[in-house]
C-alpha cells in the first residue's frame, strides 16, 4: 500500500499517484505567510445564540429567516463563502423558483421541506431531515414549502474557493 510522505507540508500532501495541483495566483500582493483562500475566521466549538441574529434574506418572504454562522457572501463581486441556518416558519411556502451565482449545499437538519410546489403552495416532493442537495451556479430550484417548519444548513460558495 502507498502512503502518504510526511516529509510534505500537510497544504500539500497529495498521494504519490495523483497529479500536482497547480496553485492558483493570489488576490491581493500583499505579503502572506500562511493565506487563507476562504473567508471565514478559524471558529472551534461554540453555542450558537438560536434567539438573536435572525433576518429575512432579501426577496424571502416572512417567515423564512436567515442566520449567518460564517463568512459572507459578495454576490455583486462573485467572492467570498457563506454558511447559514435557514429557518421556514410553519405553513411558510416561495412561490418562484430561485436561480443564483454561486454553488451550494443544502443540508436539511430537521422538519420537512417541500420542493416544486406551485403558486399556491400545493403538491412538490417533501424530504425529511437528513436530506442533501449540492447545487452548482445557476441550477433552478424550489419553490419551496415546509408544513411544520423545517432548519436547513446552507453553504454558498464561488467557483473557485
Amino acid at each position: 500500500m502507498v502512503g502518504l510522505d510526511p516529509t510534505i507540508h500537510s497544504r500539500e500532501r497529495r498521494h504519490p499517484k495523483w497529479p500536482a495541483r497547480p496553485r492558483r495566483a493570489r488576490r491581493s500582493n500583499a505579503p502572506q505567510e500562511d493565506p487563507m483562500p476562504v473567508n471565514k475566521k478559524h471558529d472551534e466549538f461554540y453555542t450558537l445564540d438560536m434567539t438573536t441574529g435572525w433576518e429575512v434574506p432579501a426577496g424571502y418572504p416572512q417567515g423564512i429567516k436567515q442566520k449567518i454562522i460564517s463568512g459572507a457572501l459578495d454576490e455583486e463581486n462573485r467572492g467570498g463563502t457563506r454558511t447559514r441556518l435557514l429557518k421556514f416558519d410553519p405553513g411558510v411556502f416561495t412561490t418562484k423558483p430561485f436561480e443564483h451565482e454561486y454553488w451550494e449545499e443544502v443540508y436539511l437538519v430537521s422538519g420537512d421541506l417541500t420542493v416544486g410546489n406551485d403558486e399556491n403552495g400545493d403538491g412538490g416532493e417533501t424530504f425529511p431531515p437528513n436530506t442533501y442537495a449540492c447545487r452548482p451556479p445557476h441550477a433552478p430550484h424550489g419553490p419551496f414549502k415546509s408544513e411544520k417548519g423545517c432548519m436547513l444548513l446552507e453553504i454558498h460558495y464561488f467557483d473557485p474557493v
